[in-house]
């Protein structure tokens, strides 16, 4: 796909995402990964509803700034995912309120935020980690992230929002927007003892979708229904 074409397309699900209450305000930044190691990434301060894609930053691959608006300052963030998820080519982040919300909870498991409670939820997200508190644009996040050694495809910063990669600019939006419905779900259903899916059924879409492998014990309940 053309850089054209990607500006008119990270414009057109920013607004989308926008439109439905996903990132209010100026929050939330999307970048791309381009053939040439450089980058597309939505700029500093920019609503996603009103984004020009002719001012989307445009960084080489040492992340200089050669084109475009001043980018977001959340580029450590990108940057560390895209370092160490080799088959990434696009990030989304949010402020979703469900998913901002369940990291805020005190008994998540950093290393497995969300049970499996739906199949598109294990199929489009897999397992979240939890990252600590940073203050936004905080370079020591790059670290965090890094000390995940790209076994995450879907981050949750705590007090913040989530942070998803994916091999296109497509799959990362909708991993973004699964990931906030299932953290919807977790929220209410939260303390009536839902009925998750079990190990077996976790195993056969891992088995049948060629996905990640979801480590045994981290599944939830083992029952069948």
């Amino acid at each position: 796909m053309s850089e054209a074409k990607l500006r008119e397309e990270i414009a057109r699900f920013a607004r989308s995402l926008f439109e439905r209450g996903l990132t209010p305000g100026s929050s939330g930044n999307i970048s791309v990964r381009l053939d040439d190691g450089g980058w597309l990434v939505t700029p500093t301060n920019a609503s996603l509803g009103f984004l020009d894609p002719a001012r989307i930053s445009r960084l080489d691959a040492d992340g200089r700034l050669v084109g475009g608006d001043a980018p977001t300052k959340e580029i450590p963030l990108h940057a560390a995912l895209y370092e160490t998820r080799g088959s990434a080519r696009a990030i989304v982040h949010l402020h979703s309120t469900h998913s901002v919300a369940v990291s805020m909870l005190p008994e998540i498991d950093a290393n497995n935020v969300l049970p499996p409670l739906t199949a598109y939820s294990v199929m489009r997200v897999g397992r979240t980690a939890l990252v600590p508190y940073y203050r936004p644009g905080d370079p020591a996040v790059a670290d965090a992230i890094r000390g995940l050694a790209g076994r995450y495809s879907a981050v949750l910063l705590a007090n913040h929002g989530p942070v998803v990669a994916g091999d296109t600019l497509e799959a990362a939006v909708y991993a973004t927007e699964e990931l906030e419905e299932t953290a919807k779900l977790h929220l209410l259903t939260r303390g009536l003892n839902p009925r998750l899916l079990s190990p077996a059924q976790v195993r056969d879409l891992v088995a049948h979708f060629k996905l990640e492998p979801w480590p045994e014990g981290e599944h939830g309940h083992d029952h069948d229904h």
